[in-house]
């Protein structure tokens, strides 16, 4: 009988493992998830997190001029892969990255920026936790192998089952709430710095941005800290690093482009106060009041997706479709990439009876979040009431299989699906 070398099963193991798609960065180990269906994961969940961040923010030139920089800076990171730049409503202090290339930054830390090269800085750290495949550990040690197989570049999620889509549906929460090591750290602020150097920025706009952040903590700690840990010998050892460059010729500190593009936010600052005394108002049950305020941002910057969100709401709690309805459309036709805004678009349409736009708006609101099982149960009501019960059944059983359990709707959903199925 034929004696093999350990070598030789070594050899078929990793041979196998590529044959399952694995992928081999430069300069990386092997991994389970490609860099094709990393990209394709950072996709699935781009939409969720812009959601979670409440929508983007509504002005062209300031998503473009983000754009700008965080591609002047990913030309120069190692791993190329699909880099794109997204500034989101909400007025939380905080950035984070998504697998295989997607950067998002809050309204709330654009605020905080005095400078070009803190803004660069920042967006250099993010890249820097996609170049180094910080995410991509995380998932390795999240996905299952069968669910790592069924993430590839024809990736449909509507075929999934809901066991799956509710499985990636809990990846999602776990990458918004991802917490990195302090080595994991260090690895992203060396190549933060390394980035912001080469595209011509001073490196020194990072550490500004730390000591900003330090000093915050001590009142209202930024969201941001929450997920990247800020301890004094970071910031000391980012100070040594630094002093390693020797760069040649002048470095951008600031420019004319980032303080207009800041006045410009500026100018809808009060808009979003009000829309922060709405939410306060609404969650305590204060609908006249909530209503006040999300009108008073909605004269003040008509564009105001998130003052529009929740009037809907409370039209919708009041029975106002009509009302609702005018909300609701005019914050599809503001983001149509705003989860909530579809959502509610078909609601609303479902509530007067409207069940073709209904659905149109409910699987639009479907794509962009699949592994959310509020689409599914809504589609099933549109379908029980059309009488299409085989198609009711299916929608039901995905919603219930997804949830989430505590939902609001989840009970009517397994009663209904229990009378027809």
């Amino acid at each position: 009988m034929r004696r093999f070398s350990p070598f030789y099963f070594i050899f078929i193991f990793l041979w196998c493992l590529f044959l399952l798609g694995c992928g081999v960065d430069k300069n990386y180990s092997l991994s389970l998830i490609s860099i094709e269906r990393e990209i394709e994961l950072g996709k699935l969940y781009t939409p969720s997190s812009i959601d979670e961040f409440e929508g983007l923010y509504p002005e062209k030139e300031i998503q473009e001029y983000v754009s700008y920089i965080g591609n002047r800076l990913a030309k120069e990171a190692e791993r190329k892969v699909p880099y794109k730049f997204w500034v989101v409503n909400s007025n939380v202090v905080n950035a984070f990255a998504l697998p295989g290339g997607p950067v998002i930054i809050t309204r709330g830390l654009l605020l905080q920026l005095d400078k070009e090269s803190q803004l660069a800085g920042v967006l250099a750290h993010e890249i820097g936790h996609i170049n180094a495949r910080h995410h991509v550990r995380f998932l390795e040690k999240t996905l299952a192998l069968n669910l790592i197989l069924q993430v590839g570049s024809l990736f449909l999620p509507q075929n999934l089952t809901g066991e799956i889509l509710f499985r990636l549906g809990e990846i999602s929460a776990g990458l918004l709430s991802l917490k990195f090591s302090r080595d994991q750290e260090r690895e992203a602020d060396k190549y933060g710095f390394l980035f912001t150097l080469k595209a011509g920025y001073s490196p020194q706009g990072m550490i500004e941005v730390f000591e900003k952040f330090k000093a915050l903590e001590r009142e209202r700690p930024p969201e941001w800290l929450s997920t990247h840990p800020l301890p004094e010998t970071r910031i000391k050892e980012a100070k040594d690093y630094i002093k390693t460059f020797k760069p040649t010729g002048s470095l951008i500190s600031d420019t004319s482009n980032f303080q207009r593009i800041k006045s410009q936010i500026l100018l809808t600052k009060e808009s979003y106060d009000y829309v922060e005394r709405g939410k306060q108002a609404y969650k305590k049950k204060e609908l006249t009041q909530a209503e006040n305020y999300f009108k008073r941002a909605l004269e003040l910057y008509p564009q105001n997706t998130v003052a529009l969100i929740y009037l809907t709401y409370i039209n919708l709690e009041k029975n106002r479709f009509s009302e609702a309805l005018e909300m609701a459309s005019q914050a599809v036709k503001i983001d149509p990439q705003f989860f909530r805004a579809q959502l509610l678009a078909g609601i609303t349409y479902f509530k007067v009876r409207n069940f073709e736009k209904a659905l149109f708006h409910l699987n639009e609101a479907q794509k962009l979040i699949p592994f959310n099982g509020i689409s599914y149960y809504y589609k099933g009501r549109v379908y029980e009431e059309e009488n299409k019960l085989n198609e009711a059944a299916k929608n039901y059983k995905k919603a219930l299989e997804i949830g989430p359990k505590d939902a609001s709707w989840y009970k009517d959903c397994y009663a209904r699906y229990q009378k027809i199925s």
